[in-house]
């Protein structure tokens, strides 16, 4: 089961794919975690990305694509995987179905966790962290509908999107989750 997770700073995503993840067997692919793990290692890839991260810049998209089609390449995701943070925008997307049909390992289901803004500025409020502030929660708010939002008509268009209600209990919000991946 090749599975996409989606949606707002603060929707849960991270929270909730551990719990898919245990529930089926598969790897979470953080491309983050990814490119970090890279780095380290000293692969190819990761010395492309490593000077452009300890700059503080994005790392181009044929990279991230390259880090993650070496990724689910791996034996462990051979029963499926959950992306998590990834793709981020449409061109994003267009790469990685082109590398996943080459590896015959196409995303089967896009989980979008809708969660209303006044819920993720409670929730980010919560955690203490400096980046945290009301004005830097709704930038990226602002930024990740600007920039993200437009893979939900995307992936709608391909019938691949699920929206499952991110606001309730741990369990209540995974137990929505699996029914839809298993409809």
């Amino acid at each position: 089961m090749q599975l996409v997770f989606f949606g707002p700073p603060g929707a849960g995503k991270g929270t909730q794919a551990q719990k898919i993840v245990a529930a089926f067997g598969i790897p979470q692919i953080s491309t983050g975690d990814i490119l970090r793990a890279a780095v380290s290692s000293g692969t190819e890839l990761g010395k492309k990305a490593g000077p452009l991260m300890a700059a503080g810049k994005l790392v181009p998209d044929d990279l991230v694509i390259g880090i993650v089609e070496q990724r689910v390449a791996q034996p462990d995701c051979d029963k499926g995987f959950l992306l998590d943070g990834f793709p981020r925008t449409i061109p994003q997307a267009e790469a990685l179905a082109v590398v996943l049909g080459k590896l015959n390992k196409p995303i089967q289901h896009v989980v979008s966790l809708e969660v209303p803004d006044e819920v993720i500025h409670e929730r980010m409020k919560g955690r203490g962290r400096a980046d945290d502030s009301p004005a830097t929660v709704q930038h990226r708010l602002d930024e990740f509908r600007r920039l993200t939002a437009p893979l939900k008509d995307y992936y709608a268009a391909k019938g691949l999107l699920r929206t499952v209600n991110g606001v309730g209990s741990l369990d209540e919000i995974a137990a929505l989750i699996k029914s839809a991946i298993q409809r």
